[in-house]
């Protein structure tokens, strides 16, 4: 079984368990909307990864993990097109979800899936309830203040903003939250597993940037142009187009090289350049041509802004 294979029956299973007939059925609806539209399911994945590169001996809690990160990033994407935030009409090329249910719907359906999540840990966790605490301290971190994707939203209602502290927590907490929690899952260490995470939640919301910019609404799934609308942070427009794909694939090989020792260290650098290539093709790096003159600016940036975090795994 594939990782996407596993990360999706993980995800139907633990919704049909406990998203059940006596839900309003348009909330199950819009919830459904929510979760099942196409995604990549690239947290559960690496968060599965992860866990077989360390024995993997509770796949039931691992899979658990994966499942609740990634409901906690739909609930995000659900707030996130909003009136309130972006007023999107599209996610993953569908309609999204407060326009195809309505705005009240679509503010519960986001509550339903943050509460969903924990209710998935803590239903899994039973099994192995020596490692639930951590398992929700983690998911918590990635979430929540000081430095989760809520944080990193409510940096968009600030004045200014430091470009990579808001990166690191609208984007990156949650992709820390999958490499260690994918450990923790396993009964191992966490910490080898921060880099990764760091690295890699960075890279998406750099190449977010950059498809934002060069107008590839199809590939982001949503409309584009909106950094610029809404006045908010991008690497992009701080470094220009050409840098900001340098800083890209500076962070991506950094995610490879900051992979631990490991028996399973091969299949996880497969899914970091596969993922590579999925965000930023080679088509569009050709498209923006060699950026030389921003490679000195781009790469201290990267080595500035990607230190690990300690609050994700607290």
């Amino acid at each position: 079984m594939s990782l996407l294979e596993r990360a999706e029956k993980s995800l139907s299973y633990h919704f049909d368990q406990l998203v059940s007939p006596q839900t309003p059925p348009r909330l199950a609806a819009a919830m459904r909307h929510a979760v099942f539209s196409s995604g990549a399911r690239v947290r559960p994945q690496l968060c599965t990864a992860v866990a077989l590169a360390c024995g993997d001996d509770a796949p039931g809690l691992s899979d658990a993990m994966g499942s609740a990160i990634e409901l906690m990033h739909c609930a995000s994407l659900v707030h996130d097109d909003m009136p309130a935030f972006d007023n999107a009409d599209t996610r993953r090329g569908q309609p999204t979800v407060h326009k195809a249910f309505g705005e009240p719907l679509a503010l519960l359906t986001g509550d339903a899936l943050i509460v969903l999540a924990y209710q998935v840990l803590a239903h899994a966790g039973a099994a192995q309830p020596q490692r639930l605490a951590a398992l929700i301290r983690n998911l918590s971190a990635g979430v929540g203040v000081p430095s989760g994707i809520v944080a990193g939203q409510a940096w968009e209602c600030e004045v200014r903003a430091d470009l990579s502290e808001y990166q690191r927590a609208k984007t990156g907490a949650l992709f820390v939250a999958a490499t260690c929690g994918g450990a923790m899952a396993a009964g191992a260490d966490p910490q080898p597993w921060m880099a990764l995470g760091n690295y890699l939640g960075e890279a998406y919301q750099v190449a977010d940037d950059i498809r934002d910019v060069m107008g590839h609404a199809q590939a982001l799934g949503k409309p584009v142009g909106q950094d610029a609308l809404h006045g908010r942070p991008s690497v992009a427009q701080s470094l220009g187009l050409a840098g900001a794909v340098v800083y890209f694939q500076g962070l991506m090989d950094k995610a490879v090289d900051g992979i631990p020792a490991c028996g399973a260290r091969d299949l996880l650098s497969q899914v970091v350049r596969r993922e590579s290539e999925r965000l930023v093709p080679t088509s569009m790096c050709e498209a923006v041509g060699q950026p030389y003159p921003h490679l000195r600016a781009a790469n201290a940036l990267v080595s500035r802004s990607a230190q690990p975090s300690g609050n994700a795994v607290a």
